[in-house]
């Protein structure tokens, strides 16, 4: 049943007009919140109620005016974690409470009254250097860390709770109860029970349910996080009608420093200084809005069920709340971490067959190449279009011999059609989001009229996920990945282009209390579906544009909608930190951008940025030119080539990096002030960024620049050009020329960063290839870094301890390679041929390489000259697990 020509959506549909969403004034619970003015709380708490437990305190507030008591439990968790709950003592129905987000409950530590006067109740944590102080009237609680006061909680008298209600009709008709012009109006005004926007009206089955806290973190100036929007690093004030909204939306060519949503929401915030990093963190999956003030106060007007408070004393140590509750980054298989060619669409299989040809030709290396919405059968996912992809096993087998991979896009929205598989199992089996009247919901997307999986049932879940096995999905293979794409999700000719707030999930919960959550549960299912259909062996790769706090967990994320100009080429940098900040790693850009046809140097450009960022993938609209790398002159594919080989010999480090944000949560890209969290000049720079702890990468964003500036932090630090290893005079802010060759990359003083010798057509071409290592002495002549190995692909790393984890030290003019973890046990072939040091300040007489007793005298000089070491291998229980270097180089 084909759409007739009305209802076929085209990519004029999807770039509507930015007045089709939302500002502040037109959100009413906003509107609401705002009439309550900073001041003295309504709230006093009724310290008779208190209540201590092994695991939590708990009490009783009142509002003073209606007198309806909310119970609050506070708990205090490891890492210096506190965590706050708001909610009804006695409710009409139970309140949505976020699952399958935090990967545990955490662990509590008990709280002890260590002090009780009048008003004032001071409760102290285990280490004794926390306590936490509750105010009886007005309602405070205050966080303080060794005697300094670090979080105070409605200070500014906000808190605002709205009670669930039963609808108008079936509350008892008094005189007060009797509508009026004036509460007609005022009803409408307001959004109490249903919501105006454009045409679209949502109705509201118990009434307004907002609930809205600020929190004042002191003594901060600088705040990050709560992605996602096309924003600066560091978050700036608000002013009315001007709050950073947290609401996932399909937004084309989004605008760039505008505080509305865009595809994500991960709601946490982070203040911090020299002495200290906090955060707060919301687990609440609905709307969100964030005032934020000069003071770093920050005021949450959102329909909220609960809260979530939490502290940390160092900059990394604020990423602990990943590794104890969201759950870190899953560790990519390798050949995600390589290039990856997309468009909307390539044609047919000859198209695919002639642009993977183009590669080798031209010798670029690459790992991926993509099918958009055009490869299947008339937008019916699952399915493939029989006269363009007429035999698609075939093609992956070509694609499998060059050791390359597939990824095809599959969306939630599903074609109403009932000769389609898809669609007549859902629908008979109940699997669509239901409208407010019970029916299965029916909106407007690329394949016309569909309808859309309800993702927050586990049941629709693990069906959804069985549609990966291979008998199912007719002509997939092990090479074939997914693409999750307008998942917010996206319904044409709806309000704000969604599902509208008053459709009914799964548990009988209204869209409205889910929406963010929409996203992350699809991708949930996907991977979860390319894990089963592999016997649970085999890492899935799953991009998704729509996200929530944890979606990590799952794979990787990209900004969405971006277009061919230098300004989002320059906003991709602090969007891409403020994700990696927030929890996702494993994020990019669209090299290019998605939308129009970007200049030569453009193109470049961002090449040469995205080879230096953890997700990196060329991509272009259905309207935009051809744009493979090849395409724009020799010079240009020649540093295009460039770029990505780079990349390619960079993988051993970006593979180490991810191990460490899968084992500890540490981002892959950071702010440099993560790393150096006491140089204040560091706090708002949002055009270098860190790679880990030892590269420094500044992109250049701006045409024809001639120079740059870059800012090398740290008084005490040794820097040095990561190309032509020298080192630079000094640290500071440095005016650097650049040309179209390359950007200026920095290797810290102190690191050691493992890289391959040459590059091969993939990442699988690779995996034999030696290593070199390039150690980078700081002032004290010290330097240490990591490589970690495993196959690459499989979860033995995890089940079976198959991985190789080696620790580089250099210090007292010995340099080292030496176990990091005893319980890895991996076998390979691949040898360590070079070792490059960097900082040497004396010509060294001789090099002795020693193992196992056995030594080796080795002349070497302090030159760009290779000094030949004999190679020797270091073997032990788990086999082979290092060489000794065959070239050492003293620069």
């Amino acid at each position: 049943m084909e759409p007739n020509k009305e209802e076929e959506s085209s990519v004029q549909d999807e770039a509507v007009d930015k007045s089709n969403f939302k500002n502040c004034n037109h959100i009413a619970f906003y509107r609401r919140q705002k009439l309550l003015h900073p001041g003295k709380s309504l709230y006093q708490a009724l310290l008779d109620s208190v209540t201590l437990s092994n695991d939590s305190v708990k009490l009783q507030i009142i509002n003073e005016k209606n007198k309806v008591p909310l119970l609050v439990e506070i708990y205090a968790i490891e890492s210096n974690i506190f965590r706050i709950k708001i909610n009804e003592v006695s409710s009409l129905k139970s309140r949505y409470e976020v699952p399958d987000v935090l990967i545990k409950e955490p662990t509590t530590q008990r709280l002890s009254l260590s002090q009780k006067e009048a008003g004032i109740l001071v409760l102290t944590c285990a280490s004794e250097d926390r306590k936490l102080h509750i105010i009886a009237n007005p309602f405070q609680i205050k966080l303080e860390s060794k005697d300094e006061t670090v979080l105070s909680v409605n200070a500014n008298g906000l808190l605002y709770f709205e009670h669930l209600q039963p609808p108008p009709k079936n509350r008892s008709q008094n005189k007060e109860d009797t509508p009026t012009d004036s509460f007609q109006e005022n009803q409408e005004d307001l959004g109490l029970w249903q919501e105006k926007f454009g045409s679209f009206l949502d109705i509201k089955e118990n009434g307004p349910s907002s609930i809205g806290l600020d929190f004042s973190l002191h003594g901060f100036e600088h705040v990050y996080g709560i992605p996602e929007h096309a924003e600066t690093l560091l978050l700036k004030n608000t002013s009315d009608n001007d709050a950073y909204r947290l609401f996932n939306l399909d937004v084309y060519r989004h605008e760039i420093h505008d505080k509305r949503g865009i595809y994500g929401s991960v709601p946490f915030l982070l203040a911090h200084k020299p002495n200290r990093t906090s955060g707060i963190f919301w687990l609440n999956s609905s709307e969100t809005l964030v005032e934020i003030n000069t003071k770093a106060v920050m005021e949450v007007r959102d329909a909220y069920q609960s809260v979530n408070g939490r502290y940390a004393i160092c900059s990394m140590q604020i990423f602990m709340m990943s590794y104890l509750f969201l759950g870190t980054q899953a560790l990519p298989p390798l050949f995600s971490l390589g290039y990856h060619q997309c468009r909307w669409n390539y044609e047919d299989e000859h198209d695919v067959k002639a642009v993977d040809a183009g590669f080798d030709e031209h010798e670029i290396p690459y790992d991926v190449i993509w099918l958009d919405i055009e490869h299947t059968n008339g937008k019916r996912y699952f399915t493939w279009d029989k006269k363009k992809f007429h035999s698609p096993q075939r093609m992956q087998e070509l694609l499998m011999r060059k050791k390359r991979k597939l990824v095809v896009i599959i969306d939630p929205h599903i074609k109403v059609d009932p000769l389609y598989t898809l669609y007549s199992q859902g629908k008979k089996k109940g699997y669509f989001v239901k409208d407010r009247k019970g029916q299965d919901f029916e909106g407007i997307c690329w394949p016309g009229t569909s309808s859309y999986l309800d993702f927050t049932s586990p049941e629709v879940r693990e069906w959804y996920a069985d549609q990966f096995d291979f008998k199912t999905y007719k002509g997939s293979t092990d090479i074939l990945f997914a693409w999750n794409d307008m998942n917010e999700p996206s319904v044409f000719k709806e309000a704000e282009l969604t599902l509208p707030r008053d459709a009914v999930h799964h548990g009988n919960w209204e869209h409205r209390e889910v929406h963010n959550l929409y996203g992350f549960y699809q991708q949930m299912a996907t991977a979860e579906g390319l894990i089963k259909r592999s016997g649970g062996q085999k890492r899935p790769f799953v991009l998704t544009r729509s996200f929530f706090a944890g979606s990590q967990k799952y794979g990787a994320v990209w900004t969405g909608d971006n277009a061919a100009d230098w300004s989002y080429l320059k906003i991709s940098i602090p969007m891409l930190l403020t994700l990696s900040i927030s929890g996702i790693s494993f994020c990019g850009a669209d090299v290019g951008g998605f939308i129009g046809d970007p200049e030569p140097d453009l193109l470049v450009r961002w090449y040469q940025a995205g080879a230096y960022q953890p997700f990196f993938r060329g991509h272009a609209n259905i309207d935009s030119k051809r744009r493979e790398p090849w395409l724009f002159g020799d010079e240009n594919t020649r540093i295009i080539r460039e770029a990505i080989r780079e990349r390619y010999t960079l993988l051993p480090y970006l593979y180490s990096l991810f191990y460490r944000a899968h084992t500890t949560a540490e981002p892959v890209m950071r702010p440099l002030w993560v790393e150096f969290p006491k140089e204040q000049e560091t706090f708002a720079v949002e055009d270098e960024y860190m790679l880990g702890n030892a590269l420094l990468v500044h992109p250049v964003t701006e045409q024809e620049a001639t120079t740059v500036n870059i800012l090398l932090p740290g008084s005490d630090e040794v820097w040095y050009d990561f190309r032509r290893y020298r080192q630079l005079d000094c640290p500071g802010t440095l005016k650097i020329p650049v040309t179209l060759e390359s950007i200026p990359v920095f290797q810290r003083g102190g690191s050691v960063i493992p890289l391959k010798t040459t590059v091969g057509r993939s990442t699988e071409w690779m995996t034999d290839i030696s290593y070199e290592l390039h150690v980078a002495l700081n002032s004290k002549d010290f330097a240490i870094g990591e490589l970690y190995l495993d196959d690459g692909h499989s979860f033995q790393y995890l089940h079976k301890k198959e991985f190789l984890h080696r620790k580089f030290t250099f210090h007292k003019n010995v340099f080292s390679s030496s176990c990091a973890d005893e319980i890895g046990q991996y076998h390979t072939k691949c040898v360590v041929e070079k070792v490059l040091i960097l900082g040497v300040q004396k010509q060294p007489t001789s090099v002795t390489a020693s193992f196992q007793g056995k030594k080796r005298n080795i002349c070497a000089r302090k030159s760009e000259m290779e000094a030949k070491v004999k190679s020797s291998c270091c073997e032990d229980q788990r086999g082979v697990s290092c060489s000794w270097s065959d070239y050492f180089l003293f620069i």
